[in-house]
């Protein structure tokens, strides 16, 4: 018997996992055995795998190989999630690449290219699962778009907004101009700046008196609508009903009194 000196991956791995496929042992069939069933958290069909992916589902798959070999009827079910804004950022680039504006086609015609980035790089992820080895139930592999999938999450979101668990209310939000939608905190890249806090007065109207606001953006000035004030503050009491004039621009805005609402970062996330 020949035994290579290192370890060959490629000669090894691809042989045995196309072994177990062709044997079946990652399918599981409901009998009366215990089940024990883990479903994938759907990574993104925006790309490929990152190493926190890897590491992820190698813990999974240790898990659900422990569980066979304690005669568990285990089942892992794969899958992969349709991350709609992402998704549709990359599916832009692409068409913007090929000269084609989303403005310029119907939305079945964009649909058809938002599958065809799926069946590419949604293939790609569940080849890369695949080659490290998970021990996935393949026939059981779903995309969260899927006509079955999609009718259970909009009934899921529908019973829990009946039951007022999730809601529309209002939040501080991320928004993004482009896709022209809210987006989580995962999406948006944070980066601290050392930056200037600008303190530019405000004349009032038919007064010697000023308000000073303070901003980092200065150049928002110019589309200024309104100046708001805390009706609690005594500082501004007096500007009730009056109006600022926009410096550079002369331009007149009413002064609002408003209670401010504060949130604590358990409301704002």
């Amino acid at each position: 018997m020949n035994i290579p000196k290192i370890y060959l991956p490629k000669e090894i791995e691809n042989k045995w996992y196309s072994h177990w496929m062709k044997k079946g042992y990652f399918n599981s069939v409901p009998d009366n055995r215990k089940a024990y069933t883990i479903v994938i958290p759907p990574p993104n069909v925006t790309g490929v795998l990152h190493m926190g992916h890897m590491l992820n589902n190698t813990l999974q798959d240790v898990l659900i190989r422990k569980a066979r070999m304690q005669g568990f009827n285990a089942c892992w079910v794969p899958g992969t999630d349709h991350a709609s804004i992402a998704t549709e950022a990359k599916v832009l680039k692409k068409l913007a690449d090929q000269g084609i504006k989303k403005s310029d086609i119907s939305r079945e015609e964009f649909m058809k290219h938002a599958w065809q980035w799926k069946e590419t790089h949604g293939n790609i992820i569940l080849d890369q699962l695949k080659k490290i080895g998970a021990s996935c139930d393949w026939n059981r592999t779903k995309f969260t778009m899927d006509d079955s999938m999609n009718e259970s999450v909009i009934k899921v979101f529908v019973d829990l907004h009946n039951k007022g668990l999730i809601y529309r209310g209002i939040r501080m939000v991320n928004w993004d101009p482009s896709a022209k939608t809210a987006i989580s905190d995962e999406e948006v890249i944070f980066k601290e700046v050392n930056s200037h806090l600008y303190f530019i007065e405000y004349s009032i109207q038919k007064s010697s008196d000023k308000i000073t606001i303070a901003t980092t953006r200065p150049e928002t000035i110019l589309g200024d609508t309104a100046i708001c004030v805390n009706p609690n503050d005594k500082r501004y009491q007096h500007l009730k009903g009056k109006k600022a004039i926009i410096p550079l621009l002369d331009r007149e805005i009413p002064i609002i009194l408003m209670n401010m609402l504060i949130w604590s970062s358990e409301q704002v996330h």
